[in-house]
């Protein structure tokens, strides 16, 4: 099944509050548990296409010495960020900010770790994402990234939203098939790899919907 692209950019009100009100909290509990034990006590984090911050807010609990600056394209995203964080709690540990992540204002070799969820399908070109994050990551710094993969077929994708059992609303069952429609597929993710030169980066089908990207040297997976 070919690529659909669906909108970079998720800027609006409606649809942002759409997305925040999908439950996640079993698969950003799990990313966000991974991403923890990237690092010791203390690391710079950046969190990118954080959406409405759910994860850095668990990732905060689990790790209350990391500051964490988390980005996003979308203005709309982020107000909804913003809300959650303060009431959280988290402001002073989770700053939130509008940035490109194909363009970032940050220095080369910046950040100890450098994590994305569910944002590559909705990059047209991910390998721009992915040149980015090669430049602002320490030499020794970690990298995790997730998401969404590609189905074979449309059968495929009526298939896992079935298994899923997903509690969403049509509108919200609607976002989830574009999003899948513009995942890519484990091969075209291990091009982008060879592309940057991750040489020692491991990717993996993480479940019947998601693939994972980890560079981390003492990480046992």
């Amino acid at each position: 099944m070919d690529r659909i692209l669906e909108p970079e950019v998720m800027d609006n009100d409606t649809e942002a509050f759409e997305y925040d009100q999908m439950d996640f909290t079993e698969v950003n509990t799990d990313f966000a548990l991974l991403a923890s034990k990237l690092k010791g006590k203390e690391a710079k984090v950046l969190d990118i296409g954080t959406g409405t911050a759910q994860i850095p807010i668990i990732l905060a609990d689990l790790q209350p010495k990391w500051h964490i600056i988390a980005v996003d394209l979308a203005e709309s995203m982020l107000k909804l960020a913003r809300q959650n964080i303060q009431k959280a709690g988290k402001s002073q540990q989770i700053a939130v900010t509008l940035v490109d992540g194909k363009k970032m204002p940050y220095d080369d070799h910046h950040f100890d770790v450098i994590m994305s969820n569910s944002l590559v399908h909705h990059i047209p070109n991910p390998l721009d994402l992915f040149r980015e994050i090669n430049r602002v990551v320490k030499p020794q710094g970690s990298i995790l990234i997730r998401d969404l993969l590609r189905p074979k077929s449309e059968n495929d994708i009526e298939e896992i939203l079935k298994r899923a059992n997903l509690d969403y609303n049509p509108r919200q069952k609607q976002l989830f098939k574009d999003s899948l429609h513009a995942a890519l597929t484990l091969d075209e993710m291990k091009e982008i790899i060879s592309q940057i030169g991750w040489h020692n980066a491991k990717i993996y089908q993480s479940s019947s919907r998601h693939w994972t990207l980890i560079i981390n040297q003492k990480l046992e997976l």
